[in-house]
């Protein structure tokens, strides 16, 4: 890449360097890429600062086998990559249908991806996508967690282009002559993120006058710190299984004790829904000898006095 630095170039790369400011030289560092302009960009500018800060740069392309071509795909991102001198690992995988194909391609990937042992992956998430998924959970009526959107870091997860746009990825591709895929499935009206992304986003931006992508992200960002600070108080709550402790407790922090303790008896968090947590909470304070609420992850929440227990779902109910 000659001439001048592109502006954008520099943000990704500042925004990359701020995302592995805690890692150490040799820390092995993963990006997870697809082939599109998001991903491509994102291992464009990690590679540079991967360079000076002396980690350990790898990329892996998880092939999900749902479009005929998707070996092809996978190929040339590979070959993308080897122009910027980033070693790629194409891994195949096998795509469930639980919870329908978008969250069984995400789950499958995330697996291929953690499997790496990798210190840090990141994600080429953009600010758009932070919008199109505050705009999804706001639409399900799925609670602040929901609209809490992509965290920035997760565990090893790390997505460092929430601040971007979808239109700067592309540019950064330009600027290092990248071509990037486009998947077919980004403007299939099958997928109700493809709707609101080609749909409702440009409807919402007309009627109200542009930056409502922007808008959306700065809600994710202020109701994500406020369920940290709420979480924190809720993990600080003792004998929160005991019916007179969450009588006592503001509405807000006695769902999140009750969150909590389901996903540490094995609840599946990410089909356990704000619906199951409300059944829950009636347990407690709307208890008319409920006998017990079966909650995803084959475990049943039981009370039995003043007192709240989990137990194994029997086979067959």
């Amino acid at each position: 890449m000659g001439g001048a630095l592109d502006p954008v170039v520099a943000t990704g790369r500042n925004l990359v360097r701020s995302a592995l400011t805690d890692l150490a030289p040799g820390s092995r560092v993963v990006v997870a890429v697809s082939g599109g302009a998001d991903s491509l960009a994102l291992a464009a500018v990690t590679a540079f600062v991967a360079d000076r800060e002396a980690y350990d740069l790898s990329a892996v392309i998880v092939d999900h086998q749902l479009q005929r071509e998707s070996s092809t795909v996978a190929a040339r991102a590979a070959d993308q990559l080897a122009s910027l001198a980033v070693s790629a690992q194409v891994v195949t995988v096998d795509v469930g249908t639980a919870g329908g194909p978008e969250a069984s391609a995400r789950r499958a990937r995330y697996e291929a991806l953690e499997r790496t042992g990798a210190d840090a992956i990141l994600l080429a998430h953009t600010l758009d996508d932070q919008a199109e998924t505050v705009l999804l959970g706001l639409g399900r009526g799925s609670g602040p967690r929901s609209i809490a959107g992509m965290a920035p870091v997760d565990g090893m997860l790390r997505r460092p282009f929430l601040g971007l746009r979808r239109a700067e990825t592309e540019q950064i591709c330009r600027a290092y002559d990248l071509q990037w895929w486009t998947d077919p499935h980004n403007s299939d009206p099958a997928y109700r993120r493809s709707r609101v992304r080609g749909e409702a986003m440009p409807v919402l931006e007309d009627v109200l006058g542009g930056g409502v992508a922007e808008a959306l992200a700065r809600t994710a960002d202020q109701v994500r710190s406020d369920n940290a600070y709420l979480d924190e108080l809720a993990g600080a709550v003792e004998d929160g299984d005991r019916v007179p402790t969450l009588l006592a407790l503001p509405a807000a922090l006695r769902s999140r004790v009750l969150r909590r303790h389901a996903l540490e008896a094995g609840a599946d968090g990410s089909a356990l829904t704000a619906a199951h947590v409300a059944e829950l909470d009636r347990l407690v304070t709307d208890w008319h000898g409920q006998v017990r609420i079966e909650l995803p992850g084959g475990i049943a929440c039981v009370r039995e006095g003043d007192s709240l227990s989990y137990v194994r779902t029997p086979v067959g109910g």
